[in-house]
C-alpha cells in the first residue's frame, strides 16, 4: 500500500517523537516500505550542529538507527532553509513532493490556546500535501 514514508523530525526533541517514530517503523515493516527521515535546519549554528553538513550527518546517523530499529531501509534527507520557524511547512510538503512520499507520519503536539489563533504544523502539512498525511498524538 505504501512504498515511502516520509518521518518529519526535530532532532532537538527527538526524545518526544518516539511514538510517531514506532508508527512509521511499524508500517514501514509492514507493508515494506522505506523511510525518508526529514529534518529542517538553518544554515546558521544551532544547538544540533554548526552547519547544514553536520546537521545532515547527525541526521542520517539518527536515520540509520531508526531504520535498524524497525528493520526497514531508510534514509535521511535534510532541508536547509533561511528561518525554519517560519518556512517549516512549506519546506515540509515540498520535501513530501521531492522524496517521493506516498505517507507522511508526524508527531502532533498537545492542543493549547495557541491553536486557536496558528494552525497546527500537522494540520497544515495535511492540508497542503497530496499525499496522505497521519498525524500521531
Amino acid at each position: 500500500m505504501f512504498n515511502r514514508i516520509m518521518v518529519p523530525v526535530d532532532l532537538t526533541h527527538a526524545d518526544r517523537l518516539a511514538k510517531a517514530l514506532n508508527v512509521a517503523g511499524d508500517l514501514a515493516a509492514h507493508y515494506g516500505a522505506h523511510l525518508v527521515y526529514v529534518g529542517v535546519t538553518a544554515s546558521t549554528p544551532s544547538s544540533i550542529a554548526h552547519t547544514p553538513k553536520e546537521y545532515g550527518e547527525k541526521l542520517a546517523a539518527f536515520a540509520k538507527a531508526q531504520g535498524l530499529a524497525a528493520g526497514a531501509t531508510a534514509e535521511a534527507h535534510p532541508v536547509t532553509t533561511h528561518d525554519p520557524a517560519v518556512d517549516l511547512d512549506p519546506a515540509l510538503v515540498k520535501a513530501a513532493e521531492e522524496t517521493g512520499a506516498d505517507l507522511v507520519v508526524m508527531a502532533s503536539h498537545i492542543p493549547g490556546i495557541a491553536d486557536h489563533f496558528w494552525p497546527s504544523n500537522g494540520g497544515t502539512i495535511a492540508s497542503r500535501a497530496r499525499v496522505s498525511v497521519m498525524v500521531v498524538r
